[in-house]
């Protein structure tokens, strides 16, 4: 798991999309009626490069978090060389952009068949388990497809207990007490044991790392068995808004995160271990926004051309408040109200389901009208991933934009 030399930061960047340079360009040049996703890759690039200055491990990028071509070749680009993986769909996407890289299959449950492909097709040698029936599914894969246990590192997933936008320890994780057993039997098996865990999507609390990497010593010490390797996971936070009429969610900065978490792990005994971490929304969010058209408008309602079944499901179920920056059409009549002065508008989706309503507003312009274009910041997690082509409509024109994003 040795990390490549990496490119010059500065390198460019050939994405061969249409390049503009900023959100406003592309709506005046376009006037486009559907959405259009802007895409900085040098915004990706520097969030990539910050995180891996910081972090003292190996830096694994989720690719579930935005598994697009265009991110994952610009990660490539750049050196990242390791991928947390999670299907044999993912396999493919992480290996095409980057065909030398390192995946790890973290997915605590897989199917048999999944195990065998990431095995003898990829040549994937880390996996993640919370319970012995998977140690033993993973061991008859191996044994079947005649690889050697002992290539493989089979890290025991610890349930960790935090506040985060989503909790990931209700499905997943071993309790403390069951983790020492799995890595006692991992070791048993022949393999090489590893710990991890994963304090949840958008972290809200600075100390998650810190009560994670504390049980994690627990398990250590009471398996008494020689720990190969520790993976903290993912659950970096991203920058988002926030409802003003609501006090600004507690979200912890990477450059306040990170030293802390350094400092646990070395408090807690893990220094000497390789280290991963499985980065994915700290990565991305930044690197795309998608320019929307307001349909209608009523009162403080708009109706946009995009929504949860679209680019818009993490911020409803996250109930993330997301940036944004109006582009009014140009010559068009204006509702009574002041433009310097900002309001909360509820969101409608584009489709004809009930549903498709955010859970926060958006802050705009008192004078917003139908025709406007309003630039939807930080989208690039899970945006990508998780929408849908329900009603038939399904987000996806890119263009390159070279400012980032500013609301």
């Amino acid at each position: 798991m040795e990390a490549t030399a990496r490119p010059h930061p500065g390198a460019a960047f050939d994405t061969g999309l249409r390049r503009f340079p900023n959100a406003r360009a592309v709506a005046l040049e376009l006037w486009p009626d559907e959405p259009v996703y802007c895409f900085r890759p040098q915004v990706l690039a520097a969030d990539a490069e910050a995180f891996r200055a910081a972090y003292p491990g190996r830096t694994a990028y989720a690719v579930k978090t935005n598994p697009h071509p265009l991110v994952l070749n610009t990660l490539a680009r750049i050196g990242i060389d390791a991928f947390d993986v999670a299907s044999p769909a993912e396999f493919r996407m992480a290996r095409q952009a980057a065909p030398a890289a390192d995946l790890l299959y973290m997915h605590p449950v897989k199917a048999a068949t999944a195990i065998r492909e990431a095995l003898t097709a990829y040549r994937i040698r880390h996996f993640s388990l919370d319970h012995e029936g998977e140690a033993a599914k993973i061991l008859r894969e191996a044994r079947g497809a005649g690889v050697p246990v002992s290539e493989l590192t089979l890290f025991v997933r610890l349930a960790t207990r935090g506040h985060a936008a989503y909790n990931l320890s209700r499905k997943f994780g071993a309790a403390p007490g069951h983790a020492v057993e799995l890595l006692q039997r991992v070791a048993r098996l022949g393999a090489q044991a590893g710990l991890c865990f994963h304090v949840g999507s958008q972290v809200e609390e600075p100390d998650a790392y810190e009560r994670a990497l504390k049980s994690a010593q627990w398990v250590r010490q009471r398996a008494g068995v020689p720990v190969a390797a520790l993976d903290i996971g993912g659950g970096f936070p991203a920058r988002y808004g926030h409802d003003r009429r609501r006090p600004a969610p507690a979200v912890p900065p990477l450059a306040r995160l990170m030293p802390r978490i350094v400092k646990a792990i070395e408090r807690y005994g893990f220094a000497d271990l390789p280290l991963v971490a499985e980065p994915g929304r700290a990565l991305v969010a930044r690197s795309l926004s998608v320019l929307v058209r307001v349909l209608l408008r009523k009162g403080q309602r708009l109706y946009i051309n995009d929504g949860v079944w679209g680019s818009l499901s993490d911020a409803w179920t996250g109930k993330l408040t997301l940036p944004v920056h109006l582009i009014p059409e140009p010559d068009r009549a204006r509702p009574a109200g002041d433009p310097r002065k900002h309001a909360a508008f509820r969101i409608m989706g584009a489709t004809c389901d009930s549903v498709d309503i955010l859970s926060r507003p958006f802050w705009l312009p008192e004078t917003v009208a139908a025709g406007d274009w309003i630039e939807v910041g930080h989208i690039g997690a899970y945006s990508l991933s998780l929408r849908t082509d329900f009603n038939g409509l399904y987000p996806d024109t890119f263009v390159e934009v070279e400012s980032p994003f500013r609301s």
